[in-house]
């Protein structure tokens, strides 16, 4: 854990973690930084403690105390969201301090109840404000659904900062540099990648809710966005905000201008026909990224499929169905409300079709709204006349993703 200074009276306190499934099924590939922050006043706050690996909340305490804190004179919990990596310590503070209020929204508060037992709660709800002493106040603005019902903002209106929580986070770790000003090119673009991975996996479901959260944002005069995960912005917040509302395009359809191939390939007649659409892709200049389902995490998929303005979706009929591996990554797709893609799908079939209609059942009980150019299946191995179908439907999808890629 290392401790950083926001501003005056303002600490981040923030650890890396490494080999975790994020919400327990999301393979954060590369860690997460799990960051909380200590507000004081004449009197002391903390915001979002994080849970206890190795040796937190213990350790939590050493670097408070190290920063002049003394654990025993934090008078507020602030809890802008109740999921345990940002809340999950309270119940060891509770064993050495028992005169603390909690400072949450009212959904919030049930939860704190049920998860740790605790009511020495205080509700608060749009524009509230609690005093800390010394000119350092508080506000407090719920954004609900950003990802669960009870999450809010804290914003310090002295120093201008906001504390985000999950909102503006992003997956990965942090090195020497924590700040937005001293990110390196590549750490910038390694957080842009985080970010994307973040956002698909956690808070895709609720683009609705984010689009708001967003403008609820650009209603308080911003000098720093301090999240619950990844970089403190303080030179350009900006910045992360213009990303969040690109994402929430790219959850509606828009994406870079690459397309994403999710593929699998019971015994290669399929496969033959990829290595075609692939080499069109090469000879077009289209940049692509090649998925198998059967080999590659939710996590990854998810992200990609969101990322991209085009999908290639090569995968067999089996058993009546379309492949399996590829049928589950699409039904995750479509639970994360990813919406509105160019796609086109191409696979071989034996015995009898059936792939193309479980795709569809898919794509509208999820609502998902994909503009597909028209598939192309094929009997065994595919022939010089479905290869060339299937370059036909490669080039008409490269014509849809132009007018999504921004």
């Amino acid at each position: 854990m290392r401790k950083e200074k926001i501003a005056d009276g303002i600490h981040m306190l923030t650890m890396n973690v490494d080999e975790i499934l994020f919400e327990g099924m999301w393979e954060a590939v590369n860690g997460v930084t799990l960051n909380s922050y200590i507000v004081q006043g004449e009197k002391t706050a903390i915001i979002d403690g994080v849970i206890g690996w190795d040796g937190v909340p213990e350790t939590l305490y050493k670097n408070m105390e190290e920063i002049g804190v003394d654990p025993q004179s934090i008078d507020y919990l602030v809890v802008n969201h109740m999921e345990p990596d940002h809340s999950g310590w309270i119940s060891n503070f509770m064993k050495i301090k028992d005169d603390f209020t909690i400072i949450c929204t009212e959904k919030a508060a049930k939860m704190v109840t049920s998860f740790y037992g605790e009511d020495k709660i205080r509700v608060v709800k749009e524009g509230d404000t609690l005093d800390l002493g010394k000119g350092r106040v508080l506000s407090f603005h719920p954004v609900p659904n950003v990802h669960w019902p009870d999450t809010m903002y804290t914003y310090d209106m002295e120093s201008g900062t906001l504390f985000s929580c999950d909102m503006f986070g992003a997956f990965g770790t942090m090195g020497d540099h924590c700040f937005d000003d001293e990110l390196t090119p590549e750490e910038v673009d390694f957080f842009e990648t985080e970010g994307i991975r973040y956002y698909s996996n956690v808070m895709a479901t609720f683009t609705a809710s984010v689009k708001k959260a967003i403008e609820k944002a650009k209603t308080l005069e911003i000098r720093t966005i301090a999240p619950g995960h990844g970089p403190v912005y303080r030179k350009n917040p900006k910045k992360i905000m213009d990303d969040y509302a690109r994402f929430a395009r790219y959850a509606e359809g828009a994406g870079k201008n690459e397309i994403t191939i999710l593929w699998g390939s019971m015994y290669g007649m399929t496969g033959k026909a990829l290595e075609h659409a692939e080499s069109v892709l090469r000879r077009e200049g289209v940049r692509y990224s090649k998925l198998e389902a059967a080999r590659t995490s939710d996590s990854e998929i998810v992200a990609s499929l969101f990322r991209a303005a085009g999908i290639i979706i090569a995968a067999p009929t089996y058993e009546y169905k379309l492949f399996p591996p590829v049928a589950a990554a699409l039904s995750e797709a479509g639970r994360k409300r990813i919406t509105g893609k160019a796609a086109f799908r191409f696979g071989s079939y034996g015995w009898s079709g059936g792939a193309e209609n479980e795709l569809k059942e898919i794509v509208e009980r999820n609502r998902m709204n994909w503009d597909f150019v028209e598939p192309v299946e094929f009997e065994g191995a595919p022939k010089e006349e479905d290869l060339a179908r299937v370059e036909a439907g490669v080039l008409k999808l490269i014509e849809k993703m132009k007018e999504k890629a921004e």
